[in-house]
């Protein structure tokens, strides 16, 4: 069962990303991150009531607040590194450089959780490195500067690291806690840091610049990225983070044929060849 909710974190984690990108075209990334949370929250306390493990929250293990809260910081900063990336980058560029963090997440896996990794499976996690180096190694058009080559880079390899740590961190934290109620928790976490940003940054006055058309696109996203989280705790939770990690990172799949609908933005081949490999390597490492 564990598997069908991987998958489920991996179709919504796709679609999260075309929503994303369409509403951060005029909106500052934080701006958007933050307003986007605020859905996420809602939702993700809303299922906690439907579950009805509100009560819980006050027999959380000390040890297990302490990974959510610390698994919510690394979200929120892998969150807002991911968005502002996605906002100065191609979908097809920033994408599968922030799907780097499955091989990290294997490694501190192996490191931290004591997850065994057979001879297969480090094939299978070196044919999706393989992968993501074929497709971050896509040449950039005459319109982009250096400056900006290097800016949106950063920040993708930023939100992979960022993304690893939080996949380990929740790991450990949703050990003592119902799903539900861990994603709440730490989404809350990341609400903060969210708004925290917004107003270090003092970006507070351009929420009311927000057109309708973003908002919405915004508000959507932080639904499908409820959706997804919800999924992928759960998937966590009942499954091995060596497993459930590179099949939740198959959203690239759903990214990459959305972004080719709505933005138009192809693939060349040696991308094509790399998301064949990186696709290729994470279904053998769920089904080795």
């Amino acid at each position: 069962m564990w598997i069908l909710f991987a998958v489920g974190s991996a179709f919504f984690a796709g679609v999260t990303s075309i929503l994303a990108k369409c509403g951060i075209e005029k909106t500052d990334s934080n701006v958007a991150t933050a307003v986007r949370t605020i859905v996420v929250l809602v939702f993700s306390w809303l299922m906690v009531l439907v579950v009805g493990s509100q009560s819980a929250i006050t027999k959380v293990p000390g040890r297990t607040m302490l990974f959510l809260v610390l698994s919510g910081l690394a979200t929120g900063a892998s969150w807002l590194c991911y968005f502002r990336a996605l906002q100065i980058g191609d979908i097809n560029k920033v994408v599968p450089i922030d799907k780097s963090s499955t091989v990290l997440t294997i490694l501190l896996a192996l490191i931290f959780l004591h997850e065994g990794i057979t001879w297969k499976k480090g094939i299978a996690v070196a044919v999706i490195a393989l992968g993501i180096v074929l497709m971050i190694q896509k040449k950039e058009t005459g319109e982009e500067n250096a400056k900006k080559r290097k800016s949106w880079f950063i920040y993708a390899v930023l939100s992979a690291v960022f993304a690893s740590l939080t996949a380990i961190l929740g790991k450990i934290g949703i050990s003592g806690v119902e799903s539900n109620l861990g994603t709440a928790i730490r989404t809350t976490v990341v609400l903060l840091m969210a708004w925290l940003m917004v107003f270090v940054t003092g970006k507070q006055s351009e929420i009311k610049e927000i057109s309708r058309k973003e908002l919405i696109f915004i508000c959507t996203s932080g639904l499908a990225t409820g959706a997804s989280w919800l999924c992928y705790y759960k998937a966590l939770q009942d499954g091995p983070a060596s497993v459930v990690v590179p099949i939740d990172k198959l959203s690239i799949l759903v990214t990459v044929a959305f972004s080719y609908v709505v933005f138009h933005e192809k693939l060349d081949k040696k991308s094509a060849l790399g998301l064949l490999l990186l696709t290729a390597g994470t279904i053998g490492m769920a089904l080795l």
